[in-house]
């Protein structure tokens, strides 16, 4: 599977680099459960495993599956948690993809919505994002040379175990403990599991577990983040179902459907996939990190706050996060659940100075009274010595 444009609305999960982003899929209420006996499987020793899963740069196998991912960082009420189709889902909820993959560069991905559905449909150098609620269609023409990049890439896609295997595995280092734990089952499939443990105390994650495909090593089926202590995942995605077959040639053709608005947009080999959350390509370019692997840190311009707040002065945000928490009725925007987490935000202060400090079982955010904003999976403490050397 390859890299994608973003649904209008999807979220990436907090991994070692510790930034949340609100960028897109919808919701549907589901769960991922697991309640069978460990399958019996040949021994595999942590560095075979990881080996494996990390090692192999081929494509994978053509399949067809459902996933789902869950969110419960322990946020506190915003506006619209009760609204699946809200941006809140993200932060506590759940939401689901349907997921056809033929080979790389043909993919497909459909994501329930509110009376209706959107679809995302990549084949060769077109792609189509369609949004049947309004009928609108947007048209990509990808470069020509993304076909030379596809044998050497893996699933980058959002909301798959794959991309959130992907940028675990990227934290995996001297820092890390790699272990294994009892053989599950995922989907219906047998899965080893592999475990990669931050070893400093100083983040978050206590772990993430990787339920890895007994037939297809290179699968990753299930994908658990874990905050330090807990006994249930304040993260998951995982497949509920999954079949390695080949989706008929079908799934990846698609004609706009009477009356619909169709948009054609060229893109830049740059402007596929990544990490880049509500910001535009030029902010994240602005991103600065402090720190690596499981500490790592992100500093965001204060023009990033000021986007995703609908506010001007970053610096000024604090103070005006319940009003733009509590205003009105209607549909709710990005700036009022940014807003109302704000809101939930304590001052703080120190030899750094002073600002304001969010902090859930998974994710710590420190905006200072300068307007800077560090995000990360990491303690208040690793967030305070690195706003000492934020100028």
């Amino acid at each position: 599977m390859s890299a994608i444009p973003r649904f209008s609305r999807r979220g990436r999960w907090a991994v070692p680099a510790g930034v949340v982003a609100v960028v897109g899929a919808v919701a549907a209420i589901s769960a991922i459960t697991v309640a069978q006996a460990a399958p019996v499987l040949a021994p595999r020793t942590p560095a075979q495993l990881l080996a494996a899963v990390a090692g192999d740069h081929s494509p994978p196998p053509p399949l067809t599956g459902t996933v789902v991912e869950t969110a419960s960082l322990g946020v506190p009420q915003l506006p619209g948690d009760q609204n699946p189709t809200s941006i809140t889902s993200l932060l506590a909820g759940s939401h689901t993809l349907k997921v056809w993959y033929g080979r790389p560069g043909q993919i497909r991905l459909a994501a329930p919505v509110q009376m209706g559905e959107s679809d995302f449909i990549l084949n060769a150098n077109t792609a189509w994002l369609w949004q049947s609620n309004t009928n609108a269609v947007t048209r990509f023409v990808l470069p020509a040379d993304r076909g030379a990049q596809h044998k050497a890439m893996h699933p980058q896609t959002p909301l798959t175990p794959q991309e959130a295997a992907r940028q675990a595995l990227a934290a995996v280092g001297p820092s890390t403990r790699v272990t294994t734990e009892t053989n599950v089952t995922v989907a219906g499939q047998p899965a080893y599991q592999l475990v990669l443990a931050p070893k400093s105390s100083q983040s978050l994650i206590g772990k993430v577990t990787i339920a890895l495909d007994a037939q297809h090593l290179s699968v990753p089926l299930r994908v658990q983040v874990f905050a330090r202590g807990a006994s249930s995942p304040a993260l998951q995605i995982g497949y509920t179902s999954i079949s390695f077959v080949a989706p008929a040639a079908a799934n990846f053709h698609f004609t706009p459907p009477p009356g619909a608005h169709v948009h054609t947009s060229t893109l830049g080999s740059g402007m596929l996939g990544g990490s880049a959350g509500p910001m535009q390509a030029s902010q994240a370019k602005q991103v600065r990190v402090i720190g690596k692997d499981w500490l790592s840190v992100a500093v965001l311009p204060s023009s990033a706050l000021s986007e995703m707040t609908g506010q001007g002065n970053a610096a000024s945000v604090a103070g005006q996060a319940a009003r733009s928490a509590s205003g009105g009725g209607g549909s709710v925007s990005g700036p009022a659940v940014f807003g109302a987490l704000l809101s939930s935000a304590h001052p703080v202060h120190g030899a750094w100075g002073s600002g304001r400090l969010l902090h859930t079982s998974l994710v710590s955010v420190l905006i200072t009274s300068t307007g800077h904003v560090l995000m990360g999976a990491v303690t208040p403490a690793v967030l305070y010595a690195d706003a000492a050397q934020v100028k």
